[in-house]
């Protein structure tokens, strides 16, 4: 089945190198060349994409993987099922709860970083920061176990 392989790579590679592009290059470019209120905004913006996308080429890894191995004992799958839940996590849970938070925050350049809020908004943050190094990370080790 090379058909299926080459998709599964494919899925993998763009995932992976989504989550790469938009955590390495995209929000610290925006974050770096414009008001944090401006960058915050269009990173909200941009997140619901980035999920979908990270959860369609997870999704479509996860198939090819289960037609071309089976649902046997197999560390890869495992490994993509544990990514896959932590995109999940982070697009229904997570993020919903980050964007409510921002709106409740007038402006992050006004508003002092030990008010309650950022706090609550921070700790998401790095709940969700973790779950995206993860997700690579898995994705880089995804992609090297062929």
């Amino acid at each position: 089945m090379p058909i299926v392989s080459a998709l599964y790579h494919l899925a993998l590679a763009f995932w992976t190198g989504g989550v790469a592009l938009f955590t390495f290059v995209l929000t610290p470019a925006l974050f770096r060349t414009g008001p944090r209120d401006l960058a915050a905004r269009v990173v909200g913006i941009l997140f619901p994409g980035y999920f979908r996308w990270g959860l369609g080429c997870g999704a479509i890894a996860l198939v090819c993987r289960l037609v071309a191995r089976g649902a046997g004992a197999d560390p890869a799958l495992f490994l993509l099922l544990l990514l896959l839940a932590l995109v999940l996590f982070q697009a229904f849970f997570i993020e919903p709860r980050a964007a409510a938070l921002k709106e409740e925050i007038a402006s992050f350049e006004a508003t002092p970083r030990d008010h309650p809020l950022r706090r609550r908004f921070s700790r998401l943050h790095a709940v969700s920061a973790l779950c995206n190094l993860i997700v690579f990370g898995g994705g880089v080790v995804l992609i090297l176990l062929g």
